[in-house]
Order: structure tokens, then C-alpha cells, then sequence
């Protein structure tokens, strides 16, 4: 028997969820016809040898009654939930043992009625190594192999070795191959474990991650974005309020200068919200126009540049060199003190690079490098965001002699067609 699941049947699966391997069908299959044929070969045997006998219709029913609960052990095990993985692991179940019970009884009762039905009880060695306990499973499979090797004694007319010693051999080769059998599948159960703790501590760590690196994208986000157009707007609508008695009109120029600055921000807050994009490349905006329409308050003048034959950059990446443009460009309104800022947008074949250099007052420029120190949060944001492309991101700064920072990042393997430069 194959642990009382039927052939075809799905799989059974332990307490984990991990499915159980099945038992081979072609063993399966092979024990199963070797009962039957023992079987029906111990019948046609006894009806020759023993013609019109008494005992003959209970030899007959008999052994209908082992084949009908012999089939029986498949049903059994489809009508209890969980059979094998029960019996493999917490042990059998009561209605097994019962049914186990049956089939041997009714076996020895045949093999007291005519010997000849003994040689039956190689399929039931294997139907007990699958239904008990190792140790239970081999005093049973010692006890039928007993009671085989007094049968062919009583049904021998002489003493002959082969009759004593034959049958313990076979049954410690079938007892020795199932035990090795099984020995392999736990193997194979328990690494098969393994591999699924292995995946899921895996899904874990890559869920953690992507969380922590979300996280880290969305403070860059809101830096680049709403927190540097609130403190635009503070300034402007500071400086509106310092002048706003000596000098109305600049006052008034800079409230519109904040309203403006507000209106984006508040499409900003609109595009985070809805895709995290930037509403400057929504549309389908090109990047250099996007970067064009960049300013630094009223008091900076912002020039863009373009150099080289454009080419389509991946959406991450045109994104990535947009929200430092801002960032820096916000460092250049709120710190620099400058008057000019220029950007460039340059493609160099295999990367596309965008300088931002100003005429302000310089600092002593931090070292680049992973772990080096940075001024605020705007420069880390700057940082993590091209490395998360691949590129790189200097600053080169002197007091009093400006800044000028450079972001540059890979382009794709392949060459695509350059695009015409935007007018």
C-alpha cells in the first residue's frame, strides 16, 4: 500500500504546509499487483490442490473479503483528512489500525485454512512499513515473517533450509529498502524546508529593503519638492514684509513670486500624491525643457545650456536629474547669495551629464565619497539618488568663488537614434 492514498490523488501536506512527497507509483503499483496475483495465484492453488473441500467456500470468501478490505485501505485514507502526513508524522489513526488489524487477521486466518496463502504476506510487509511506526512496523513485519516460516514448515512434507531461512531474508530486504526509501524522503522533506524558510526570510528582507528604500524616496521627494517651495515662500513673503512700507511695488512683486512658487507646489503636492512624477516632465515634456523652465527666484538669473545630440532617457533617470536641478537650484536661492546660475545638460555618448554652476559665495566643499560629510539634507538626497542609478556626484566649491556641482549618470547599453535638440 502506498500510505493509503489512492493513485492520482493530490498530494497530502504536513501541518507546515509543505506538500509531503508521495510514495513512487511505479512501486506502488508493482506491490499492488504482486498482492493480487499472490493472492489469486494462493486461490487457483488451494481449488486444484484441494478440490471439493469443506473449507473451500471459506477459503473463497475469505479471500474475497482480504481483497475487499486490501482496496479498502485507499478509501480509508481519502475519507480522514491529513492521512499520511498523520501517520508519517503523529502516527497512525485509529481507523488505521483498525483496517491493519483486519487485513492481518484476516490473512492469518487464511494461512491457518492453507498455507499457501503465507507467501501474501510480502505486499502487507510493505503495507505495515507505510501505515505504523518504524519500530512497531518491523515487530509486525517479525511476526508475519514468523508466522510464514511455520506455515511452510506445517505445509513442507520434509525439513528444508531454504523454507527457514528465505522468507526473514526477504523480509529484511523489503524492510531494509523501505527504511533507506524513507530515510531519503525525510531527507528530501527537510530540505525541501529549508529551501521555504530560505525563500520567505528572503521575501522579508527584500520587503524591509524596498520599504526603507521607498522611504528614503519619498523624503528626497518632499525635500526636493514641497519643502523647498515652503521655503521659497517663507523668504519671499519675509522680504514682502520687510519692504512693504518703503517700497510696494517689490513687496508686491515678491508676493506674486510666492503665489507662483505655491501654485507649483501645490501641482507637486497634486503629482506625489497621484504618481510621485514630476508634473515638470508630465506630458511628455522633454527633459531639457523641463530643465529650461527651472528658475532661482527673482534675484537669480538662470540660464540652461545643451550640449551633444539628446537621446530618450529612462523615466528614473530624467526624474533623478530634474530633482537635483531643483534641489541645487534651492541651495543657490536660500545660501549662495549668487546672481547667475548655469545649467547644463550634456549628453556624452555613453552618460548624460547636468552641471550646475553659480557665481555665489562658495564653501568649503565637503569630500565626496560614500560616508563623507554634508551640509544639510539637500546634498545626501542628491547623492543617494545617483547612486541608486549608478552614477556619480561631485562638488567642486570655492569661498567666495562659487559652486559648481555635477551629476552624471549611465546611459543604456544600446545607442538609440539622438533626437532633434528642442527649440
Amino acid at each position: 500500500m502506498d500510505g493509503h492514498r489512492p493513485t492520482g490523488h493530490p498530494p497530502t501536506h504536513s501541518g507546515g504546509g509543505n506538500p509531503v512527497p508521495p510514495p513512487s507509483r511505479t512501486l506502488t503499483t508493482v506491490v499492488h499487483t504482486a498482492f493480487f496475483l499472490l493472492l489469486g495465484s494462493s486461490v487457483a492453488r488451494f481449488l486444484l490442490r484441494h478440490p471439493g473441500e469443506p473449507r473451500t467456500p471459506w477459503i473463497i470468501a475469505l479471500s474475497i473479503t482480504l481483497a475487499l478490505l486490501y482496496v479498502l485501505g485507499p478509501t480509508t485514507a481519502k475519507a480522514t483528512a491529513r492521512a499520511t502526513a498523520t501517520a508519517t508524522a503523529d502516527g497512525p489513526t485509529p481507523r488505521h489500525l483498525v483496517w491493519l488489524a483486519l487485513v492481518v487477521t484476516t490473512w492469518v486466518v487464511l494461512v491457518v485454512l492453507a498455507p499457501s496463502f503465507a507467501w501474501c504476506a510480502v505486499p502487507l510487509f510493505y503495507t505495515a512499513l507505510r501505515t505504523l511506526p518504524p519500530r512497531a512496523a518491523v515487530v509486525l513485519v517479525a511476526l508475519l515473517t514468523a508466522f510464514v516460516v511455520a506455515a511452510q514448515l506445517k505445509l513442507s512434507a520434509a525439513f528444508d533450509p531454504n523454507l527457514l531461512l528465505a522468507p526473514p531474508a526477504v523480509a529484511a530486504l523489503a524492510t531494509a529498502v523501505f527504511v533507506h526509501m524513507e530515510r531519503q524522503t525525510q531527507a528530501q522533506r527537510t530540505l525541501i524546508d529549508d529551501l521555504i524558510r530560505t525563500r520567505r526570510e528572503l521575501a522579508a528582507t527584500e520587503r524591509r529593503e524596498g520599504t526603507l528604500a521607498e522611504r528614503q524616496r519619498l523624503s528626497m521627494e518632499i525635500h526636493d519638492t514641497l519643502a523647498q517651495n515652503l521655503s521659497s515662500q517663507q523668504m519671499l513673503l519675509q522680504a514682502a514684509e520687510r519692504t512693504w512700507d518703503a517700497d510696494p511695488a517689490t513687496a508686491r512683486a515678491h508676493v506674486r513670486t510666492a503665489t507662483g512658487i505655491a501654485a507649483r507646489g501645490l501641482a507637486e503636492a497634486r503629482r506625489l500624491v497621484h504618481d510621485l512624477a514630476p508634473s515638470e516632465l508630465a506630458d511628455g515634456v522633454p527633459l531639457a525643457d523641463a530643465l529650461r523652465g527651472l528658475d532661482a527666484g527673482p534675484e537669480v538669473t538662470v540660464r540652461f545650456h545643451l550640449e551633444g545630440a539628446p537621446v530618450p532617457l529612462p523615466a528614473r533617470t530624467q526624474s533623478a536629474l530634474l530633482r537635483i536641478a531643483q534641489g541645487a537650484l534651492a541651495n543657490v536661492r536660500e545660501h549662495a547669495g549668487a546672481r547667475t546660475a548655469a545649467l547644463t545638460l550634456s549628453f556624452l555618448g555613453d552618460q548624460v551629464v547636468l552641471d550646475i554652476a553659480d557665481d555665489g559665495r562658495g564653501f568649503t566643499a565637503p569630500p565626496a565619497g560614500p560616508g563623507a560629510p554634508d551640509r544639510g539634507h539637500g546634498l545626501p538626497a542628491m547623492r543617494a539618488r545617483v547612486r541608486q542609478l549608478g552614477g556619480t556626484l561631485t562638488v567642486e566649491s570655492t569661498p567666495s568663488e562659487g559652486t559648481v556641482l555635477s551629476a552624471a549618470l549611465p546611459l543604456p547599453p544600446s545607442s538609440p537614434t539622438p533626437l532633434e535638440p528642442p527649440r
